[in-house]
């Protein structure tokens, strides 16, 4: 076994200084640390991680834990979380909980286990017991895809879940359409009920009432948006556009429209929100509200470093804005319309 003393006697130096460049508790001249790591590299020296994290109770580890890393939304998210903590020299422990507490509970005891520096959750439901776990912790904590909650060191990275909302209906009522149903999610989600207020708000501002049979719950899957779409379109009369709460809650409606022999989007026009990759891969590709994914990962782990090596506050809330990406799967109502009037009166 490579100890740091025959590191110390290749590289010409004393013990001191070698533990000085391993742990990086002291600028070591430039020639000096250059002997230094290439002596490390040559041994094939290798730190004892345990040793180090007890020493200097850091363990540059971040503990993450996700609903499920499957869904391409939350593989984006990781994706720019993990980035950041390559580029930052922090490793990242990911664990799915599948919204179950239990295994939030449990997840939570072997993060802090492993002695992590800080956490990132990332799930649909935090029940009381996990968040009152967190608080006892006192663990900087960044929440995404959460209510805010009160207490130490927790901060909240999500998207302006409300302004989302509005872009999508303003772009429907734009084209035309006042027959909109909606695709929503489970009641308890925070980000759902947000983007059900902010749709319905926009709604009312244009002077359009929203029966109940057009607010249709999904479990935000694609599979939820395929049943919730089949509903609505085994009932007379069908909406003349749908809002889809993500984009594969879309992607199920669109495969039921396709299965009813409707065209999209000359028989019904259908707008998503997320913007995953596969939404521009649609055919026809899906017109949605682009969450900057990544960015939100980003942002999370960015604020989570900042608090663990500078000792910055977390913000209690940090929302990045959401914006409209226009493809094919809506069509201007008044434009088709206006073509069936023309051909009306040639005909």
């Amino acid at each position: 076994m490579i100890r740091l003393k025959d590191v110390a006697r290749q590289a010409g130096v004393s013990i001191t200084t070698v533990s000085h460049v391993v742990n990086d508790t002291r600028r070591v001249a430039p020639d000096t640390l250059e002997r230094v790591q290439r002596a490390i590299a040559e041994l094939g020296y290798r730190p004892d991680s345990v040793a180090r994290t007890l020493k200097s109770n850091r363990s540059h580890t971040i503990g993450m834990i996700v609903t499920t890393a499957h869904n391409p939304f939350f593989s984006e998210i990781i994706r720019g979380v993990e980035d950041h903590c390559f580029a930052n020299g922090y490793s990242l422990v990911l664990c799915n909980a599948d919204d179950v507490e239990n295994k939030q509970l449990a997840y939570l005891q072997t993060l802090l286990d492993r002695r992590i520096d800080g956490l990132i959750v990332m799930t649909s439901r935090n029940g009381p017991a996990f968040l009152e776990a967190l608080r006892r912790q006192g663990l900087p904590t960044i929440l995404m895809d959460a209510d805010p909650e009160p207490g130490q060191d927790v901060g909240v990275v999500n998207d302006d879940s409300p302004l989302g909302a509005r872009l999508a209906i303003e772009h429907l009522l734009a084209q035309g359409f006042e027959d909109i149903a909606l695709l929503t999610g489970p009641e308890d989600h925070p980000r759902s009920r947000e983007r059900l207020a902010g749709a319905l708000a926009t709604l009312t501002a244009a002077g359009i009432d929203t029966p109940a049979e057009r607010i249709v719950t999904t479990n935000l899957l694609a599979g939820g948006g395929f049943d919730a779409m089949q509903a609505l379109l085994e009932n007379r009369p069908r909406p003349q556009a749908v809002f889809a709460f993500n984009d594969l809650v879309a992607i199920g409606a669109i495969r039921a429209i396709h299965e009813w022999g409707m065209r999209i989007p000359d028989d019904l026009s259908v707008i998503g929100y997320d913007d995953i990759e596969l939404a521009r891969y649609l055919t026809p590709s899906l017109t949605t509200i682009h969450q900057p994914i990544y960015e939100l990962g980003a942002t999370a782990i960015a604020q989570l470093i900042e608090r663990l090596e500078h000792g910055r506050p977390l913000d209690s809330i940090r929302s990045l804005a959401p914006r409209l990406v226009i493809r094919e799967s809506v069509e201007s109502r008044r434009h088709r319309d206006s073509d069936i009037g023309d051909t009306n009166l040639t005909g």
